[in-house]
């Protein structure tokens, strides 16, 4: 059901909702209640990752990477800290250390004074240095491609293997992140708040195929507009599809001070971010130690 929020009340209008009152920005919302059919919600969730297919064409993981080891070692790395930190530390890890092989062989005191800016650098470099190992031992030094295979790996969970399966691999997974949890939520795609029921109860309101892109526009939108503590409501596109409109600010002069990155007009987080992201406006992560 949608249901008209007003600035200032008005007169009704001949559908039932009210008109806005002169001089008053109208936001038609989603209302949120048990009556929702299981076929409308598949019909609302679909349109709003259309819609976030139009606000985000570039989306893409946001973590630097060449290679599929590259970028499980980078995942495992983004753990309690953000994708542009990361981004500024792996350079000098992969420098030293190209190949599994290499960081499986490393000295764990030099991988930690590498990896001490993502924090928790102990436990991260015995992940890293431990999935190399099982890596070379047992998968020949190759980064496998099955879901089972991923995650036997020190460090590496389901969220972690759909990553490295769906940007590596090209085989489609659902990320099921902070920001994921919370948008969906949110959008009352589901109640469920354990990570391995919102993946199933996600993926079956979309056909397989759009699961990852799908992951990948609700990340974008949620470190860009919808925040966890204050969304910025009024410059959100999507406003009218979303049952939790009026959570955040919705005045859209102050809403829009609360953008971040592209959206913001400020750097991303990747330093070298794809190239469709760059044609639309985007700006690469400045590196480690610079200003």
């Amino acid at each position: 059901m949608v249901v008209p929020r007003d600035s200032a009340v008005g007169e009704q209008s001949p559908d039932g909702g009210r008109k806005a009152a002169k001089g008053s920005k109208r936001v038609a919302v989603v209302k949120s209640d048990k009556s929702e059919s299981h076929t409308a919600l598949v019909r609302r969730a679909r349109r709003i990752n259309r819609e976030l297919a139009e606000i985000y064409p570039y989306a893409h993981p946001e973590l630097d990477f060449e290679n599929p080891f590259q970028l499980v070692v980078a995942t495992v790395l983004s753990a309690q800290t953000t994708d542009l930190r990361v981004n500024q530390t792996t350079p000098a890890l992969f420098a030293k250390y190209p190949t599994p092989e290499d960081l499986a062989g490393a000295d764990p005191e030099q991988v930690e004074e590498i990896l001490r800016p993502t924090g928790f650098f102990r436990a991260k470099t015995k992940s890293v240095i431990g999935l190399s190992k099982a890596l070379v031992e047992d998968f020949g030094g190759e980064v496998p491609g099955r879901l089972e295979d991923l995650v036997k790996l020190p460090g590496v969970g389901r969220k972690t293997a759909f990553v490295v399966l769906g940007n590596a691999f090209g085989r489609p997974g659902i990320t099921v992140d902070t920001h994921f949890q919370r948008l969906v939520r949110r959008w009352k795609w589901t109640e469920a708040t354990e990570p391995d029921k919102i993946e199933a109860a996600v993926g079956a309101l979309f056909p397989k195929s759009d699961w990852t892109m799908l992951s990948h526009h609700v990340i974008f939108h949620g470190r860009r507009i919808c925040h966890a503590r204050k969304p910025a409501c009024g410059a959100c596109p999507i406003a009218p599809l979303c049952p939790a409109y009026g959570e955040g600010e919705t005045d859209p002069e102050k809403a829009k001070k609360l953008l971040k990155y592209e959206k913001g007009g400020y750097p991303g987080q990747r330093l070298n971010p794809p190239q469709a992201y760059l044609d639309a406006g985007g700006k690469p992560a400045p590196p480690l130690g610079s200003a």
